[in-house]
């Protein structure tokens, strides 16, 4: 989706953000990611960030942290934040009638976590810092070090694999940045591996790494544990 705003460097983004942590969620650069907010701190985070820079932080708790809230969707042990997530702004709002709100977050750049600051917002707060993710900011950075032809058959082996179809007449057309980071944001993997796709350095990387884990999940669709990074 497109953005009114142009970000062209980490100097254009506050250093303070509302962060949702949501484990298996994973929110990339120039991607967007639809989410159904109906909890009463989700929803004053996403007030706050209306009345400000419309950016809210996508960050997973660690992974053997375990979930921020029980299925009642009262507070639990509040768990460690991962040390990287992303930022996106919200590029679309719906009411839906009954109290909650479905939005589009669309991705901006990735951020390392400086400190979560205490705060008397029922939401959580981080000081982030984005430098070491410059690239972010540039479109299509990496693209040629994308070994696209490889990515679309491993596609292809998993989609077989597991029965499904897509369109490829759009997935051929897709620029290639958006194809890596929609399929890893798509890819029905762990907590862990989606940590290391946000992480992986370049898109190249990270076309890589999910080659890689998508080739091991199709060696060992008959064992029971998965697979997973360790």
């Amino acid at each position: 989706m497109a953005i009114n705003v142009l970000y062209r460097g980490p100097e254009e983004l506050p250093e303070l953000v509302p962060v949702f942590p949501l484990s298996e969620a994973l929110l990339l650069p120039r991607a967007d990611m639809p989410l159904n907010l109906f909890e009463p701190r989700y929803l004053a985070m996403l007030e706050a960030a209306m009345k400000s820079h419309r950016l809210i932080g996508m960050v997973q708790p660690r992974p053997d942290d375990g979930p921020e809230q029980d299925n009642e969707g009262e507070a639990a042990d509040i768990p460690e934040l991962s040390e990287i997530g992303c930022v996106g702004r919200v590029t679309a709002m719906q009411e839906t009638g009954d109290g909650r709100y479905i939005i589009t977050l669309t991705g901006v750049a990735r951020f390392r976590v400086i400190e979560e600051l205490p705060t008397t917002t029922p939401f959580r707060q981080c000081r982030v810092d984005y430098s070491e993710f410059e690239a972010d900011f540039q479109p299509e950075e990496g693209d040629a070090g994308v070994d696209r032809e490889r990515l679309l058959e491993t596609l292809n082996a998993f989609l077989s694999a597991n029965g499904l179809d897509a369109d490829w007449d759009d997935i051929n057309r897709a620029p290639t940045e958006a194809l890596v980071n929609l399929l890893a944001m798509m890819s029905p993997y762990g907590a862990r591996e989606k940590q290391a796709l946000l992480e992986a350095q370049t898109v190249a990387d990270r076309s890589e790494m999910l080659i890689a884990i998508t080739e091991m999940s199709l060696m060992q669709d008959d064992d029971p544990s998965g697979t997973t990074l360790q």
